[in-house]
């Protein structure tokens, strides 16, 4: 099916793919943190990024 599509179609589906991949790859690694170092550490982490932003 790929073969018939114009390529405009192929591109956007390109990119709508790899962007499920990073979402799956940051999901994966966030639940890798999560595991690794529990929910207390991965919270301190987001809360001192996010307060480091601002």
């Amino acid at each position: 099916m790929p073969a018939i599509l114009p390529p405009g179609r192929r591109l956007a589906s390109a990119i709508v793919i790899g962007a499920a991949v990073l979402a799956a790859m940051a999901l994966t690694g966030a639940l890798a943190l999560w595991f690794r170092y529990g929910p207390a550490v991965f919270f301190e982490m987001i809360v001192s990024g996010i307060s480091a932003c601002f």
